[in-house]
Formats: structure tokens, sequence, C-alpha cells
């Protein structure tokens, strides 16, 4: 159960770090899951472009496709919509740390 929780949780941390990735430039799926790793999240492709897919669909992000080394890379680019709602949630996430931070804090 804890563990189906954390992932619901993860899930949109993950999405505001691609969206985050996405506003300084265009990203590709297996550098975004090495960025991704660095900061602690094991997610595999099987997950990963289905969520880049989804947030696609959704508005938030745009698909270029490109020829690399004789490969068809996508490149996922931010939307106007897709920087809307990152700057929502990271009011709203920053609020929440800065809160959970504070209290941490009181409890030294």
């Amino acid at each position: 159960m804890k563990k189906k929780i954390l992932q619901k949780l993860y899930h949109g941390f993950v999405q505001l770090h691609i969206l985050h990735h996405t506003k300084q430039g265009p990203v590709y799926g297996a550098w975004m899951m090495e960025e991704l790793k660095e900061h602690g999240y094991n997610i595999g492709p099987g997950t990963l472009y289905p969520l880049l897919n989804k947030m696609e669909h959704s508005g938030l992000l745009t698909k270029k496709k490109q020829i690399v080394g004789g490969k068809v890379r996508k490149y996922y680019t931010i939307t106007p919509l897709g920087l809307e709602v990152f700057k929502d949630a990271g009011e709203k996430a920053g609020q929440l740390f800065h809160e959970i931070e504070g209290r941490q804090n009181d409890k030294l």
C-alpha cells in the first residue's frame, strides 16, 4: 500500500521534472531517464514514454522527430499550457516544501 501511494506522488514529481527540463529546452527520453535517475527516480522506458505521450496528448508538451545517428529521436518541448501548469504547480509545491522544511527545522 505504501509503495503504491508513493508511486502516485512520485509520478507528479516526475511530471514536474519533465516540465522543468523541457522549459529549459528540448529533451529526449533516454536523456530524461538519466536525469531522473540522478534524482533517485529509476524509471524505465516502459513508464517514461507512455508518460511523455500522455503529457503530449494533454497539451503540456509538443514532440518533434529528428534523425540522430540514423535513428529517429523524439524531442519534447513545453507548450504554453505546460508552462502555465508548471508555474502553478511549482508555486504550490514551493509553498508545501517551505512549510515542510519549516516544520522539520522546528523539531530540531
